[in-house]
């Protein structure tokens, strides 16, 4: 009876580790309403309210974004305005192309190399490598970024911060169209 025990406690414990280390895929958001156009809700100007948080949890920075969104055709530029809690002030000007099957890939002037994204039901998935500042010293840091939208004025965004496969963090922010 005891061995029995064991072994079914060791195929619990073995699930819940397999279970956990399961990442999420953009196909698991298809039919997740309300579906997100990105071209329509990153038109127009948005606020964003975000923070960092470290690897405990604690919050490391505030931040508020001001987005100026617009498109033409395929096309759209994202100019963020960052105000950080700390006084600090930043600025990101997103160039995004709307490629087939919900592709979009994406580039600024932090962002090494291309960024690379799709769209499913009510999310966006994307992944970028970014050039982050820090006390002088600037990093090349990996965001793992997904957007879920809530409704036709609010969206959601969690992204984890990654160096060399190690978390260093996340960012998590709301954004509120106008």
């Amino acid at each position: 009876m005891q061995v029995r025990h064991l072994i079914a406690s060791i195929a619990c414990a073995s699930a819940f580790l397999l279970g956990g280390c399961a990442s999420q895929k953009i196909e698991d958001y298809a039919h997740q309403t309300p579906t997100l156009d990105l071209q329509q809700y990153f038109n127009g100007t948005l606020d964003a309210y975000g923070v960092f948080t470290d690897r405990s949890g604690a919050v490391v920075k505030r931040f508020s974004v001001v987005m100026v969104c617009q498109w033409r055709g395929d096309e759209g530029t994202l100019d963020e305005s960052f105000t950080y809690s700390d006084g600090s002030k930043g600025k990101r000007v997103w160039h995004l192309t709307k490629l087939a099957d919900g592709r979009y890939t994406g580039s600024a002037g932090d962002v090494l190399g291309t960024a690379l994204g799709q769209t499913r039901g009510n999310a966006f998935h994307w992944n970028y490598s970014l050039n982050l500042p820090v006390d002088g010293t600037s990093y090349e840091v990996q965001f793992d970024d997904w957007m879920y939208l809530m409704n036709d004025r609010v969206m959601l965004n969690k992204a984890s911060m990654r160096k060399f496969g190690v978390e260093l963090g996340e960012v998590t922010l709301s954004f509120y169209k106008r």
